[in-house]
């Protein structure tokens, strides 16, 4: 085993794990699938971190059920068997399994508490969504509740629960009402982070666990900086 490998593996933030589930704390930067990029996916170093820690010979078997964007950090649910997977998957469609976010903004939002409710459609040139107003050709209904948690000295933390996945849907949703995420230049705020995330943390999950039937809830710690250790004074 090399040392990058056993470094890779070292580096995964595992908060909950079984024979069936694995959960991560993605940190921002890491791509949960392979793409273009090349760069490897953090579904490769869980397969990596399940292989030596259980000494597994041949290949380790890992499904992939939902995504987070490279640049947010965060929860992520893996698959350990071809058994659960598709219990996931059907959790996932029956939107049975609840995700919470924490994102922290630039503008204070004109309600504290409020649903929001666009018709995104994406740009697959620029991979960016477009939020409006009313339907339009290959758009795609979104909705989302969101509410102020908390206000810091330049930001504003927002708790978000979906209603619908859509390609950038927060970070669409935000920005439309004038509230960018921070860090996220593509949606409207001013400057990057400095280590390229946007303030995006997919914070809390909820669900029955496939196999076992017995409740989940998982947090996942947020990220180690001034602004997000902020939130929890």
């Amino acid at each position: 085993m090399s040392k990058k490998i056993l470094s890779n593996k070292d580096n995964l933030q595992v908060l909950y794990e079984d024979n069936h589930i694995i959960i991560i704390n993605k940190r921002a930067g890491d791509i949960v699938q392979g793409d273009k990029t090349g760069d490897k996916p953090l579904s490769d170093v869980v397969k990596e971190y399940i292989k030596y820690k259980y000494n597994k010979p041949g290949n380790v078997y890992l499904g992939t059920v939902h995504r987070l964007d490279r640049p947010t950090t965060g929860l992520v649910i893996f698959a350990k068997t071809s058994k659960a997977l598709p219990r996931l998957n059907k959790l996932f469609l029956s939107k049975d399994i609840k995700k919470t976010y924490w994102a922290l903004v630039k503008n204070m939002p004109q309600k504290a508490e409020d649903t929001l409710v666009h018709w995104l459609k994406k740009n697959p040139k620029n991979n960016k969504s477009k939020a409006h107003p009313k339907e339009v050709t290959d758009s795609k209904k979104a909705i989302l509740h969101y509410k102020l948690l908390k206000t810091l000295d330049h930001y504003y933390l927002l708790e978000i629960n979906l209603e619908t996945g859509r390609h950038h849907q927060i970070r669409t949703q935000l920005s439309s009402i004038g509230s960018p995420i921070k860090g996220d230049l593509k949606y409207g705020f001013n400057r990057s982070n400095t280590d390229a995330s946007i303030s995006l943390h997919a914070r809390r999950i909820e669900f029955v666990h496939p196999v076992k039937k017995e409740p989940i809830s998982i947090e996942a710690p947020l990220p180690n900086d001034a602004i997000w250790n902020a939130c929890l004074v």
